[in-house]
């Protein structure tokens, strides 16, 4: 089982500290790391191993859930754009990176990838204090329960 499965029953049980709520396709995630502010995942739930594997109404609603967390971090973090990858390359379970961007980032990192740009690595680590605003913030924007 692949670390975003292991993610998703996680969150199932209550038991993922970086939920900040379900979506109707699945989870809506802080980053572990922050190497944007506002560096979100969707992991799908159920668990499927691509966008490819949904079908119809499902499909539709995965891509829905992005673009409303999208709209919502672009109201919540003031970003100027919001980019979505969808790999699942090393985890095969379908997930989607959701990345504000910032007009203040430097320009040779602005327009790359953030995944090319920054290293996640060594960016900021999650923290439930410092991360509650934020969170609760999305919650809110995006009417989901506690």
């Amino acid at each position: 089982m692949d670390v975003i499965a292991q993610r998703v029953i996680a969150a199932r049980s209550g038991n993922n500290p970086f939920v900040i709520g379900r979506m109707k396709s699945g989870w809506l995630v802080l980053g572990e790391t922050q190497p944007l502010p506002g560096y979100c995942q969707l992991l799908a739930d159920p668990i499927v191993s691509s966008l490819n594997d949904l079908q119809g109404e499902a499909r539709a609603q995965y891509l829905l859930d992005m673009a409303a967390i999208g709209d919502a971090l672009l109201a919540v973090t003031g970003a100027s754009r919001i980019n979505y990858e969808t790999w699942c390359n090393l985890a095969p379970s379908l997930h989607t990176h959701i990345v504000p961007r910032y007009a203040s980032e430097v320009e040779d990192k602005r327009t790359k990838a953030a995944s090319i740009a920054y290293d996640y690595a060594d960016a900021r680590p999650f923290d439930p204090e410092q991360d509650k605003t934020f969170m609760e913030a999305m919650k809110r924007e995006l009417r989901l329960g506690s």
